[in-house]
């Protein structure tokens, strides 16, 4: 019998799979527009033919949805217009919050994806759930990467929903400058997934494989115009701001009080073109930045949240190896170090930025900003420029190339020669087979210092094979001792690295395991300059089990050998006897991790975890703790621990890193949340809480009160009480 089902799945894969391009659904236009009220019941919405025929992603992808979705699309001269049914067992809803911009996972909801250049590589996503709470962002890289989606994208469009007894209905106007495509089109590529929490399913319109991610762009319908699409009519927004701040610095015992103001705007040239214009931008975050436990050498990477950076910023962003050498980091540009080597905000004067199509196989992106002098300081006035180009080849490919200067633009006495200015040059090619069972990224990139001739390139190469069974990797980096990027971020230099990777993954017929994967992933890094000495290695061996009520089971065992070329201190204790040069240490630890099921009201992830570590012993734990009382209340509660043990004359310690979260969502336009981070490893308590006002589209009021402590004694360090204002005009 196991036999029979086996094949009759695997028939059907087979077939599912063969008929994914085949998908359409035609786009009627219409002269007058419709009224958004979640009813569906003008005529031209029961003449359009809609997509459905939704296909299980999760547990199985072999079988139809248990309960369908259709989705119909109308259009005229200026708006896209969605009409969704989306059938359930019963209308017991999962909705955690009315905030914008939520997480799919754990609630219902359905979302759109939209790959207007028909280039499989980039799509522009919608979505909403039975409350009609709405999200949208950007998606790049294919669908291939986690890291593709671009969240912090927002964009001006309506949508409301109607909740019935064993369904809920969703309309949605969208304007078409949301969009960005070229004038005459007759087709987009488009795909749909949504998730049923009583069922407990996740369902694609286009049925994808579980081995890959379910908005992998590879796989996806069309949608076919009934007419050309026109020259979008895209307003012109622009988008002030007044930013008001009084903050006492108890360390220095320096107090400030700020007012600033400016504004960016952004114009659409053609159909997808933008270009961004900023004056005194205020790049201030209102979201405090989570702080982790960093036990490493090196310097932590952390997400990019200013929305002048955010549309297209694969264009810029994703050249090189986003963890050894990444030459285009764009938190660097604000920020820049004071004489004393301190790390301190540089205002920026101003910036523009072209980024976009310039035809269906063509995209451009041109940067530059201007850092102000700071002569106190001894930071010079500079200017940040990038140039990228990106041609489509093949069917999914793309090969790049960019150029990046950072220049300080006048003459100063305290500016050393070698800082005066920084320059890259580079190519990357991007490998997406149609089916993206073949995925790879290959660059070279060469940097110009003044003084530095010689151990001054980067090279990499990442070529992957997956399918149903198999994930096979090979891949490589390469960093000279003398590559500098100014702009971007590297770990360290003098490496190379190899990063290869095998796992099998197998899919049980009838267990409440629905997937588990045996891996294997050895990471070997050598210094070039020293005779290809062997500096680290790690040999990750995972299991990871999938259950079908969504929860998952991981363990892990990590292999390390480090060689110290310097002094260092893994506890971080001040005054400590660190750990000497030229020594080196194999140690090994084993962990072990649950995650629950997210769409229970309590929820938990716990990953304890014992072993060696350097020449000592550590203990971890930590624990993830979510509750909800739906859909206006949210908290979470993040425990780190570390317990180090090293033999004498080196320290111990005991490091702890505990953040508490509440999120209130009173409506859909008023929020207000609470961050409070202990870390012992900063001595810091810091609390964040911010209330914000949607008082219309796209324009916030925020009330931010940021305050710090010395966790030892308890004595203040920084407070900040902040009042800013951004309001979204189009003209």
């Amino acid at each position: 019998m196991k036999d029979i089902l086996f094949f009759t799945a695997l028939f059907l894969a087979v077939q599912s799979f063969s008929q994914t391009t085949k998908k359409s659904v035609f786009v009627n236009y219409i002269e007058k527009p419709i009224i958004l009220d979640a009813n569906l019941n003008e005529k031209v919405w029961a003449n359009a033919k809609g997509a459905s025929g939704f296909w299980q992603y999760f547990p199985l992808d072999t079988i139809q949805a248990k309960q369908q979705a259709t989705i119909k699309f109308l259009f005229d001269d200026d708006n896209l217009y969605v009409g969704i049914k989306v059938n359930a067992l019963a209308n017991d809803f999962i909705i955690p919050s009315l905030r914008r911009d939520f997480n799919a996972g754990g609630s219902d909801n359905i979302t759109l994806l939209f790959d207007t250049f028909n280039d499989g590589t980039n799509a522009f996503i919608f979505g909403t759930n039975p409350y009609g709470v709405k999200r949208e962002m950007l998606l790049s890289g294919g669908g291939s990467e986690l890291r593709g989606f671009t969240m912090a994208w927002d964009t001006k469009w309506k949508c409301k929903t109607a909740i019935k007894e064993d369904h809920y209905i969703a309309e949605m106007i969208i304007p078409l400058s949301a969009f960005k495509y070229r004038e005459g089109e007759t087709k987009w590529r488009f795909n749909s997934y949504q998730f049923d929490t009583q069922d407990n399913e996740r369902n694609t319109w286009v049925n994808i494989p579980q081995n890959q991610f379910i908005f992998n762009l590879a796989y996806m319908g069309e949608m076919i115009f009934e007419k050309p699409l026109g020259k979008s009519k895209t307003p012109v927004s622009i988008i002030p701001y007044v930013n008001t701040i009084t903050a006492k610095d108890f360390e220095n015992d320096i107090s400030q009080t700020d007012l600033k103001f400016g504004g960016d705007a952004k114009f659409t040239i053609g159909n997808s073109l933008n270009l961004d214009v900023t004056i005194n931008p205020d790049f201030s975050q209102v979201e405090v930045d989570q702080q982790v436990t960093n036990l490493t050498r090196f310097e932590i990477s952390l997400p990019e949240r200013r929305q002048f950076f955010i549309e297209n910023s694969d264009l810029f962003a994703d050249f090189g190896n986003n963890r050894d050498s990444n030459p285009f980091f764009s938190r660097r540009i604000g920020i820049a170090q004071d004489a004393n080597g301190k790390t301190i905000e540089n205002n920026i004067i101003g910036g523009v930025r072209l980024s976009g199509k310039v035809n269906n196989n063509l995209r451009v992106g041109l940067l530059t900003m201007q850092t102000a002098e700071d002569i106190k300081n001894e930071i010079p006035t500079v200017n940040n420029a990038v140039i990228t180009l990106q041609q489509k080849v093949f069917k999914r490919s793309n090969i790049s190339v960019m150029f990046i200067n950072k220049q300080a633009t006048k003459e100063y006495d305290f500016l050393a020669d070698e800082d005066k200015y920084n320059r890259i040059i580079g190519l990357d090619y991007r490998l997406a087979s149609e089916d993206n069972t073949w995925v790879g990224k290959y660059f070279l990139h060469k940097s110009f210092s003044q003084g530095v001739k010689d151990k001054n390139y980067s090279a990499g190469f990442s070529t992957q094979y997956f399918d149903r069974d198999f994930n096979v990797r090979l891949s490589g980096v390469y960093v000279g001792d003398n590559y500098e990027s100014d702009l971007g971020f590297l770990r360290r230099t003098d490496i190379f690295k190899i990063t290869p990777k095998i796992e099998r993954t197998f899919w049980p017929i009838e267990s409440t395991i629905q997937k588990h994967s045996f891996s294997i992933t050895p990471i070997f890094i050598w210094k070039p300059e020293l005779n290809f000495k062997n500096s680290d290695y790690v040999v990750i061996s995972r299991w990871q089990a999938s259950f079908k009520n969504t929860g998952e089971f991981t363990a892990e065992m990590y292999n390390r050998f480090t060689y110290l070329f310097s002094a260092f201190d893994p506890t971080g204790t001040d005054g400590a006897i660190a750990l000497p040069i030229d020594s080196s240490y194999k140690y090994t630890t084993v962990s072990l991790g649950y995650r629950s099921d997210k769409r229970k009201t309590l929820s938990y992830q716990i990953e304890p975890s014992i072993g060696t570590f350097f020449n000592g012993k550590k203990y971890s734990f930590e624990a993830n703790l979510a509750w909800r009382i739906q859909p206006k209340f949210s908290g979470s509660l993040q425990i780190n621990y570390d317990k180090i043990n090293l033999p004498d004359p080196y320290p111990d310690a005991s490091i702890w890193l505990i953040g508490p979260k509440v999120d209130l969502t009173f409506n859909k336009s008023i929020f207000w949340s609470t961050f409070i981070q202990y870390s012992s490893q900063q001595k810091n308590v810091g609390i964040n809480t911010r209330l914000q006002w949607r008082f219309a589209p796209l324009s916030d009021l925020f009330i931010v009160y940021n305050d710090n402590y010395f966790s030892n004694g308890f004595a203040p360090r920084f407070k900040s009480l902040n009042l800013k204002l951004t309001y979204w005009l189009n003209i």
